[in-house]
């Protein structure tokens, strides 16, 4: 089969690979017919991910179609339609009896990080009943592949443990796929502002579109003060960072407002000051998190009721033939005014 493997730190390519097979009783074999590329990926092409070796088929996002399934699979069968979680979680360990299926002992963000993952013709998916969602007849498949990853990353890291309420200020540091995700999201819960953050104007015309209230640019370093500005000096209720930079956390530091909670969804590869001079006394919650899945599905619902459009976050379409062409042009978004690209097999 073709699969996109990582190489070490800027390396990839397209190769033939040997198809997966099951090893496992609770392992399933799913015939992907979508995939995606995730800012994660990027990440590990940059080497911030340690986790995943060379030779590693990345990809950890999808739909498809089982091909086969092992002798304790009882939910699914070949044939069926399927979408693929992020998250691998094997349901019985302490972690996943506490709905912390990301620190499965023996599962979590496995899939194109420890194990192979999805951008590729076949996938093995262990634990096959709690790591796949049955698709609804007449479902957007394309719809469905934001389900895998962003949409539940940027609810349950961004909204959730923000603590989003009605009538709140919500600032959103970084408008690319996931920062957008949370966007959508937020909407569940009526803040009365979300202020939306980028370098990018096409992307901050693209967030004021999905639902912000405010956009501002912060290429001219003057971002603080413009949020200021918007709040009469009191900071936003909820920051979430959702790039994974140093300098975008310090601003979620800086906006901040007393009482607070600043959401961490971005993945680090560098430290990031914690200026604990400045915050001490602020009455401050600040969470981190690695993306559950537990809301996947009343987030399967919300799309199949068309109560969330989650196609809008789709710009582009390539074959898997060319997702070299597709890494480029996700990588270079602020050129090619990308979000998320779809890749069919």
């Amino acid at each position: 089969m073709k699969a996109l493997v990582y190489h070490g730190p800027g390396k990839k390519s397209l190769d033939e690979c040997p198809k997966p097979i099951v090893i496992d009783t609770t392992d399933a074999i799913v015939r992907v017919t979508k995939t995606t590329i995730c800012g994660t990926d990027l990440h590990i092409l940059k080497g911030d991910v340690a986790t995943c070796q060379p030779g590693r088929i990345l990809g950890h996002e999808g739909v498809g179609v089982i091909e086969q399934v092992g002798s304790a699979v009882t939910e699914f069968k070949p044939g069926d339609h399927v979408l693929i979680s992020c998250i691998s979680a094997c349901g019985k360990c302490t972690f996943c009896r506490k709905q912390m299926y990301s620190h499965c002992t023996t599962g979590g963000w496995i899939l194109g990080n420890t194990i192979d993952g999805t951008q590729a013709e076949f996938v093995r998916i262990p634990y096959a009943d709690t790591s796949l969602y049955p698709i609804p007849d007449g479902a957007d498949e394309e719809a469905l592949v934001m389900l895998s990853d962003i949409l539940p990353t940027g609810f349950e890291c961004g909204v959730l443990n923000g603590k989003v309420q009605p009538g709140n200020t919500v600032a959103i540091v970084g408008s690319g796929p996931i920062g957008l995700a949370a966007l959508l999201t937020a909407q569940f819960y009526s803040p009365a502002d979300i202020i939306m953050i980028d370098l990018d104007d096409n992307r901050l015309a693209v967030a004021k579109r999905f639902g912000a209230t405010h956009t501002v640019n912060s290429k001219d370093g003057k971002a603080y003060e413009e949020v200021m500005r918007l709040t009469s000096g009191r900071g936003v209720d909820t920051a979430i960072e959702a790039v994974g930079i140093p300098a975008t956390f310090e601003l979620c530091e800086k906006i901040i407002g007393a009482g607070g909670t600043i959401a961490n969804i971005g993945v680090h590869g560098t430290k990031v000051d914690l200026h604990l001079e400045n915050l001490w006394d602020r009455n401050l919650t600040i969470t981190t998190r690695l993306v559950d899945t537990i809301s996947t599905p009343m987030l399967l619902k919300v799309v199949e009721s068309k109560k969330l459009n989650a196609t809008l976050l789709i710009t582009h379409h390539f074959k898997l033939t060319e997702i070299l062409k597709a890494y480029n042009t996700f990588g270079h978004a602020a050129d090619t005014n990308a979000l998320k690209v779809i890749i069919e097999m």
